[in-house]
């Protein structure tokens, strides 16, 4: 693999994208612009909505937490607000919905804070950190959670990034002793009370992580707080048998800790750090590094190889999987999966889900470019959807996940009126298990006596129904599952 690197100013793509504006849908009866997912189904999926959190430079409409069904119709849009690692995950059993919502800032992290959702989407749980952290501009903020990272683990806690500006010697790189640097640390968080369990920072290991080991090298731009030097990285961290993993980004490795934070072995995606490289091995850049099967004597690894960077774009991004021998310490490539016909360059951000472990089908989510892709067991592209231009649009990581919800509002309607009839618009954002609805006229908007004058079958996120002279000027309609009445709207008049 081609060395490598980037300067500061490459993180950029992070949080600032071209100008283009992406194409987008338009709604009646809600008044969302969502992406235009435009999909190419080829073979049997997954079972699942995708589930995005798009954004870009001059779009602010649209940009918020997405789930799409694979015909490419909206399901749910959340606020309008930044977004990262929107997906569901398991709390004490239940299936919940997580996200990060923040500020994403220039130098290629955030602040934020977590938000986990029940099967209504009622916020049951908003997880912050709060602390001695100094900022590039010195000011507090309300919780300094990063994007990278918010994985709920079986032990039902959070584990999230963070990122803290901190003066550091850096003669050995050619800087000088007090310059600025970012530290990248971890956190495992107590989801009901906010309380730190457990703390890691990179630079409290120095001796085993040098500085002069990072591909990411120190700029004559970078080394002020306003733009602190990132050697790390850090963006993705996995709870072990015996401890944690670590992906740090511009280290290319990942770190498996002790612990008490220390490392025990590293992988190093260029040369292998404490294991002999067996096939295809390497990885440069990478995203999203999670542990499976894990025993005494090894685990896999799987990850989104970037291989590129803004400043440096030469080989295709790969989704890869590699076996991990603990006692004869080699590392082996396993899968290395790309489409052929569709080789993409992703120079930051993107996501590796393996969805099912029995067929080995993979979801990938491309990050700054706004593809995402779904591969079989013998490495097919069996899906395929766009929700904008090439770094135009970027969604940091994207997931399939089985998802049920009966929202906690109501279905909406809009009622367009011409001499003649009337057309009835209608939805209900987030609801995932309706198939059809029905429509009444009532006498007024407080009567409790209606008339049904309507049906239709679901169609997408909204569907519209056209009526011949209705019998008055209020509408109600009900979302259906069958005969089973799931949300019914308020009395509209018109």
């Amino acid at each position: 693999m081609a060395p490598l690197w980037y300067t500061a100013g490459s993180t950029l793509l992070l949080s600032s994208l071209s100008a283009a504006a992406w194409p987008y849908s338009t709604y009646t009866s809600m008044s969302f612009q969502p992406p235009k997912l435009e999909v190419n189904k080829t073979g049997t999926t997954e079972p699942g909505y995708l589930f995005l959190g798009p954004r870009g430079g001059v779009q602010p409409a649209g940009q918020a937490a997405l789930i799409y069904d694979d015909e490419g119709n909206l399901i749910y849009e959340g606020p309008e607000e930044v977004t990262a690692n929107f997906r569901v995950q398991k709390l004490n059993g239940q299936d919940v919905v997580t996200f990060w919502s923040g500020t994403m800032m220039d130098l290629g992290f955030g602040y934020g804070a977590v938000h986990i959702l029940d099967n209504t989407y009622k916020e049951i749980h908003t997880v912050t950190l709060t602390g001695a952290f100094v900022t590039p501009d010195n000011s507090p903020r309300d919780s300094y959670i990063d994007l990278h990272e918010s994985h709920i683990t079986s032990r039902n806690t959070l584990l999230v990034t963070a990122y803290n500006v901190t003066q550091h010697d850096l003669t050995s790189l050619g800087g000088n002793s007090s310059e600025w640097m970012l530290d990248s640390h971890f956190y495992e968080i107590d989801i009901s009370t906010n309380q730190i369990l457990y703390s890691w920072s990179a630079l409290d290991h120095e001796d085993q992580i040098p500085l002069n080991s990072s591909h990411q090298k120190l700029g004559a731009d970078v080394g002020s707080q306003e733009k602190p030097y990132d050697a790390y990285h850090i963006n993705s961290i996995t709870a072990t048998n015996n401890g944690y993993m670590v992906s740090l980004r511009h280290m290319w490795s990942g770190y498996y800790l002790f612990p008490n934070g220390s490392i025990e072995w590293q992988l190093d995606g260029a040369n292998g750090g404490d294991f002999a490289q067996v096939g295809s091995a390497t990885f440069s850049w990478q995203h999203d590094l999670r542990v499976y099967n894990e025993t005494d004597e090894g685990l896999v690894l799987n990850l989104f190889n970037n291989a590129n960077t803004p400043t440096d774009s030469e080989t295709p991004t790969t989704g890869v999987s590699l076996a991990i021998d603990l006692v004869n310490k080699k590392v082996t490539g396993l899968r290395s999966l790309t489409d052929p016909n569709d080789p993409i360059h992703s120079v930051s951000q993107g996501s590796y889900q393996l969805l099912n472990e029995a067929d080995g089908h993979v979801f990938m989510d491309y990050g700054s470019i706004s593809k995402v892709k779904e591969f079989d067991g013998d490495g097919n592209v069996v899906f395929s959807a766009q929700f904008g231009p090439d770094n135009a649009v970027a969604s940091y990581r994207g997931y399939r996940c089985q998802w049920s919800a009966v929202p906690f509002w109501k279905p909406s309607l809009t009622v367009n009126k011409t001499s003649d009839d009337a057309t009835v618009y209608m939805s209900w954002n987030g609801a995932t298990d309706y198939d059809n609805w029905v429509v009444y006229s009532a006498a007024s908007a407080t009567s409790a006596n209606r008339t049904q004058i309507g049906t239709a079958k679901r169609t997408g996120f909204e569907t519209a129904v056209t009526l011949d002279s209705p019998p008055s000027n209020s509408i109600q309609v009900v979302a259906r599952q069958g005969s089973t009445v799931l949300g019914t709207s308020e009395i509209v008049s018109f």
